[in-house]
């Protein structure tokens, strides 16, 4: 019993980690597509928010080659993958890694089916964190990157699946 209640708690972290990624991904990428349109906002040292929408894969990879469906299909393979593993999680460390690259994928998948303008699952990713020497990138694209480096620190140093 008390196994089922500790996969329910790392269901429900999962979940809500998720979803708190989605919604600040979605704020963020709204707030630079009301802001950023004409703009470029210099922040600090290199870093700027420009706009930009990437209809390829990570760091652009394959942008205007129709590649957004086969894109799309990808992430959502991968989250249900990350969805049902998750379940097999026994460090909180690991359900909180999953939680980020869980939301962060579904923040861009999101992009891709309700920003879509050039057909189903055409859409690009809003993209507007801009280092300058960097692909730019967003909210979803950095929870992807800690989550799945975390994922594999854990993975090495835990044993864990």
């Amino acid at each position: 019993m008390t196994r089922t209640l500790s996969a329910r708690r790392s269901d429900l972290t999962v979940a809500l980690i998720a979803a708190g990624v989605v919604i600040v991904d979605q704020l963020s990428k709204s707030w630079a597509e009301r802001n950023l349109e004409t703009r470029t906002i210099h922040v600090a040292w290199t870093l700027q928010f420009a706009l930009a929408h990437n209809t390829g894969a990570a760091f652009s990879l394959l942008s205007g080659r129709g590649a957004g469906p086969a894109i799309a299909l990808l992430a959502v393979i991968v989250v249900v993958v990350l969805a049902r593993s998750s379940r097999s999680l026994r460090t909180p460390v690991g359900t909180v890694a999953v939680g980020l690259v869980l939301g962060g994928a579904l923040g861009n998948l999101c992009d891709r089916v309700f920003r879509s303008h050039g057909g189903f699952l055409q859409g690009g990713v809003v993209d507007f964190i801009d280092f300058q020497w960097w692909p730019v990138f967003n909210v979803a694209d950095a929870c992807i990157v800690v989550g799945a480096i975390t994922l594999g620190v854990v993975a090495v140093f835990t044993h864990e699946p």
